[in-house]
């Protein structure tokens, strides 16, 4: 078992991947046999990693949720900001403005006013809560624009590692919901072409939860939700540290 354990450990970053991998594999099964595709297998996976992250924590009285096991070290690198700022370059790097311009000024009009807002009523929702200082404000309004934005915006601005871990949960939430909330009320919001789609994806923005929604709603709409959820994060990573964060100073 030591020699097994040595192993996983030097490998950690690959196991880390494939632990990954099996949940998925698993949670698609699930999700095809068991809900009959009425809830996406991303978010499945998205759930099933939350509760091994917090039974980890539990067991072994760490901070690194599933890092902390012995073996599965390695999610500690996969999880950090190395492969997150990876991600958010690859996905942006997919996506053509010349493209997005085709929905018109109602497009680009969504992605500012999707931001906004979802900035604005996560930083309401904290100040609610007793939270009044801008850093932390603004990192948990940008979390709750994608579990991207927040800690991004929490780590330009100078925020505790507390609230950027609130502002990530924020944004895992969110994705959770639009994943399983978007093939419920495609029918009754029209997302049946591909303008309301990158609308859709403009508004809400959460890349992971608009792509497995769209996915489960009509994988023909995937790639253009996608899109402008991917721009949505763009803008978000701009505009949260900078325009509304100093929005935020100047109020408070």
């Amino acid at each position: 078992m030591n020699y097994i354990e040595t192993l996983l450990d030097k490998n950690g970053l690959m196991v880390a991947f494939l632990v990954t991998g099996l949940i998925m594999f698993a949670a698609e099964g699930i999700s095809k046999f068991v809900f009959r595709k009425k809830i996406p297998g991303s978010a499945i996976a998205i759930f099933a990693g939350l509760v091994l992250a917090y039974f980890a924590g539990v067991l072994t009285e760490g901070k690194n949720g599933i890092a902390d096991l012995t073996g599965l070290s390695g999610f500690k690198q996969m999880g950090g900001p190395v492969f997150r700022d990876f991600a958010i370059v690859s996905t942006a790097m997919g996506a053509s403005f010349a493209v997005i311009k085709k929905t018109g000024i109602v497009g680009i009009f969504s992605l500012f006013l999707g931001v906004i807002i979802t900035f604005t009523s996560g930083a309401l929702l904290a100040f609610s809560m007793g939270i009044t200082d801008a850093e932390s404000l603004a990192t948990i309004g940008a979390g709750a624009c994608t579990f991207v934005v927040g800690p991004v915006t929490g780590t330009a601005v100078g925020a505790s590692s507390d609230i950027i871990a609130i502002s990530i949960g924020a944004g895992v939430i969110k994705s959770i919901l639009v994943t399983i909330g978007t093939p419920l009320i495609a029918k009754y919001i029209g997302l049946d072409n591909p303008k309301s789609a990158m609308v859709f994806g403009g508004l809400l923005g959460t890349t992971s939860g608009v792509a497995a929604g769209l996915a489960a709603t009509d994988a023909k709409l995937v790639p253009y939700g996608a899109m402008t959820a991917t721009f949505y994060t763009g803008l978000g990573c701009l505009l949260c540290p900078s325009v509304l964060y100093f929005a935020l100073k100047v109020i408070l």
